[in-house]
Parts: C-alpha cells; sequence; structure tokens
C-alpha cells in the first residue's frame, strides 16, 4: 500500500509544487491564479508570470496550499486561505450565496484541488482535504468552505473537478448550506 504524506507548500518546495500542478488538468496554465487574479488579470498574465506569482503566494505564512506525497512524490495539491486572501472569491456568485459574510478573515476557503494523472481514481482527494482543515483550523479558520461539483447533478469533466467533488467534501463532514447553481453547492465545516 502507498503511503500518503501531506506537506505545506512553501518556496522550499516549489519543486515538488511545480510537479504536482503539471500531472494534467489546467494546474500547469494556471498556477492556482483563478481566484488569486480578477478574469481580465487572469487573461492578461502569462503561464510563467502566474508561475512566479505562485511562487510568491508560498512565501507568505501561512502557507495558501498542501502538496500530496504519494511515496515521497509529489501527486496533488490543495488550495486552501482565508476567503479575503483569493479576492476573485468575492466576486462569484457561489460566494455570494454563501451564508458568511465575505469579509470575515476566519472563513477559509477551499478552492483548487490538482491530483496528477498517474494518481486519479484513488480517492487521494480525501487526504488533503483533511488536512486543508487541519491547516485551516490550526491558524485561526471558524468555518471552512467549498464550492465543489456534483457529479450526480452534471457529468463532469477532470478539468472541471478542480472545484472538488461534493462527495468527498461530505464524506469528510461538510455539510451543503447553499445552491446557487444546479451542481455548484456551497459546502461549510464549522470548527
Amino acid at each position: 500500500m502507498a503511503e500518503i504524506t501531506i506537506r505545506p507548500a512553501t518556496t522550499e518546495r516549489f519543486a515538488d509544487a511545480e510537479h504536482a500542478l503539471t500531472g494534467g488538468g489546467d494546474g500547469g496554465s494556471c498556477w492556482c491564479q483563478w481566484f488569486m487574479l480578477t478574469g481580465r488579470e487572469f487573461d492578461d498574465t502569462s503561464r510563467d508570470e502566474k508561475r512566479e506569482r505562485l511562487r510568491g503566494d508560498l512565501a507568505t505564512a501561512p502557507t495558501s496550499a498542501l502538496i500530496a506525497y504519494v511515496d515521497d512524490e509529489p501527486a496533488g495539491w490543495v488550495k486552501v486561505s482565508p476567503r479575503p486572501a483569493q479576492p476573485r472569491l468575492a466576486r462569484t456568485r457561489n460566494v455570494a450565496s454563501s451564508p458568511e459574510p465575505l469579509d470575515a478573515p476566519d472563513v477559509w476557503a477551499i478552492t483548487c484541488f490538482v491530483v496528477r494523472r498517474e494518481h486519479r481514481k484513488q480517492g487521494l482527494n480525501a487526504r488533503p482535504l483533511d488536512a486543508a482543515v487541519r491547516h485551516a483550523r490550526e491558524h485561526g479558520a471558524r468555518v471552512v468552505e467549498g464550492y465543489p461539483i456534483d457529479t450526480d447533478a452534471k457529468k463532469t469533466s477532470t478539468n472541471e473537478l478542480f472545484h472538488g467533488a461534493l462527495s468527498t467534501f461530505l464524506d469528510a463532514g461538510f455539510t451543503e448550506v447553499a445552491r446557487p447553481g444546479a451542481a455548484r453547492p456551497i459546502v461549510s465545516l464549522t470548527l
């Protein structure tokens, strides 16, 4: 059985972050900047600039992401930080439907999962999700939110699953608090 460990994404582990993010899907083009920039800024920022922005993000404390390792190989990624630290969230219909105040610094958001192609369909997202909740709790979160896809309500491509699957969040103890779209619930866990 494979050994799975979760470690903070830091500038010292940037090569591991690159490996985790570039194993399929949009990770290598987005560099986890989708919720960090406005739509226009995102479109006007090159891949290399996004990559360097991520490096800067990982230099802050507490870190805004965690890396999942399978047998010491970087295999997955999860983004978790206070909602106000992810400015594009405030502009989304999903978050606007949240019962929590948009600017609450003690409400953290889990906004991005990446699993390398060779590690998919093994339930790997559950471990980074649990670690993200612990990370948020250790750094003062009162509530952790997610904005997953309900795969029972919509056929979903692998790239769309960067939000996570509703079933994974529910299995981790989150509850649905709003549903601004047919397949787009908001889930919450009070710590």
